[in-house]
């Protein structure tokens, strides 16, 4: 099995050197000082400074020559720079191998979702994703936790998920790529809401009240858009709304938590180093609960703060309605 990987953030790079263990894997990034950085000290040193990745992990910021030879294709890169992407890959994308995204956000213009452009840019490849409460450094660190593999194509995702597994991170496959797919991007919204509960000193039932309302909203959403309830119960709903609302890792949670002490989302965002999904995903989240007529107040008061319509103290106000 030969694997490539597109995308030397944190997630993608976590991801290749997992997979490394398992295939001959490739990690494609753009910046040529990050590839010659992983393979002569086997480390990610912009964003993953300390962890050493598996030595078998190659790095490549050769596009064609990456994904030419794959028998499977994983994506790893901001939602708003996923289509650009797949317009490159169209052309040279060995034919009808599975495409796999790690993105867990909405398209910045359209808010479609990232298998949603796999399927329109390569109509005539399996899409699917990766996803779980899967915070890149824990997972360095061989701590302990679970994923799902949601593809078009069950029986490929029951082919594909040993490549991605290892006596640390337990990889199950799944139908719902579309339940799978809308817990993974909304669970960056609510744990905006639940950083700016922290922040402003809201209290743990509080927090506990809005994670537990955003999984509500979550689920109706997802139903509405032709999910499985139960999927939001799972690895992909609640499992990585626990984690990624908790964690003092969680770039979402951290800035709503700077938010609700008082810091400006201008400057929130001036100082973050790396895309932050649920601020983008926010607005696209609240357009398409208004379009399938589904009730998602906690959303829209995201929305509302990223538009600059509220600040932080008014959205805490009407979070506190929410509950």
């Amino acid at each position: 099995m030969r694997l490539a990987v597109l995308g030397g953030g944190a997630w993608g790079t976590t991801v290749a050197h997992l997979c490394a263990h398992n295939a001959s894997t490739t990690l494609w990034a753009r910046d040529a000082g990050d590839v010659s950085a992983i393979n002569a000290s086997h480390e990610n040193r912009r964003y993953l400074a300390g962890h050493r990745l598996h030595p078998e992990l190659k790095a490549s910021n050769d596009l064609a020559k990456t994904v030419a030879d794959a028998d499977a294709l994983v994506i790893g890169i901001p939602s708003g720079a996923f289509a650009e992407l797949l317009e490159k890959l169209a052309p040279i994308i060995p034919q009808g191998i599975p495409v796999i995204s790690l993105t867990k956000g909405l398209e910045p213009r359209t808010g479609q979702r990232m298998t949603e452009l796999i399927a329109h840019y390569l109509p005539e490849h399996p899409f699917g994703l990766l996803t779980g409460p899967n915070l890149a450094v824990e997972i360095l660190s061989r701590g302990t936790t679970a994923a799902v593999l949601a593809l078009s194509d069950f029986a490929i995702a029951e082919s594909l998920r040993d490549s991605f597994s290892t006596d640390w991170f337990r990889v199950q496959p799944h139908r719902d790529v579309i339940g799978c797919e809308l817990g993974a991007a909304l669970k960056n919204v609510i744990a905006i809401a639940v950083g700016i509960v922290d922040g402003i000193g809201g209290g743990d039932n509080m927090r506990a009240a809005i994670m537990t309302r955003g999984l509500e909203e979550a689920t109706r959403l997802g139903v509405a858009l032709g999910g499985r309830a139960e999927t939001f119960m799972g690895m992909s709903g609640l499992g990585d709304l626990a984690a990624t609302c908790t964690s003092d890792k969680s770039r979402n949670r951290q800035v709503g938590t700077a938010l609700g002490s008082g810091v400006s989302i201008d400057t929130v965002m001036a100082e973050m180093d790396q895309v932050v999904e649920g601020v983008a995903t926010a607005p696209m989240m609240a357009r398409i609960g208004r379009t399938a007529g589904v009730s998602m107040p906690i959303v829209d008061q995201i929305h509302a703060l990223v538009h600059r319509d509220r600040n932080a103290s008014e959205v805490f106000e009407g979070l506190r309605s929410v509950v």
